[in-house]
């Protein structure tokens, strides 16, 4: 497993699905993995869960635990496995548990406010 690192990232993070804002939040963690592009977690609380379906696809991650993936569902329109979670994470992920991520999409953005 490569060198994980989690940390706090300061200000307001909001991520827009098709225009509509799905969270905003001020506790977004950044998961940055050896030379890869860091990934910003935002906390449950702060998403519109409803807007969410779990999609079925899971993906068992050596040294990190499941990711389990989600849908965003909008009214136009699915965004299949755009967003995932890790429900039981290993302990080097433990800050992470109950945050999801989401996808690089050109339909979904991820940005600070």
């Amino acid at each position: 497993m490569s060198d994980i690192r989690i940390r706090k990232i300061e200000g307001t993070w909001v991520v827009r699905s098709g225009g509509a804002v799905l969270g905003e939040s001020t506790k977004v963690l950044e998961l940055s993995e050896g030379d890869s592009a860091p990934v910003q977690f935002f906390p449950r609380e702060d998403i519109a869960m409803a807007m969410l379906d779990e999609s079925g696809k899971s993906v068992e991650e050596v040294g990190k635990g499941t990711a389990t993936f989600f849908n965003i569902v909008n009214l136009s329109s699915t965004t299949e496995n755009a967003a995932w979670s890790y429900e039981a994470p290993s302990d080097a992920l433990s800050e992470i548990k109950d945050y999801l991520a989401f996808e690089k999409l050109e339909s979904l953005k991820v940005e600070q406010v």
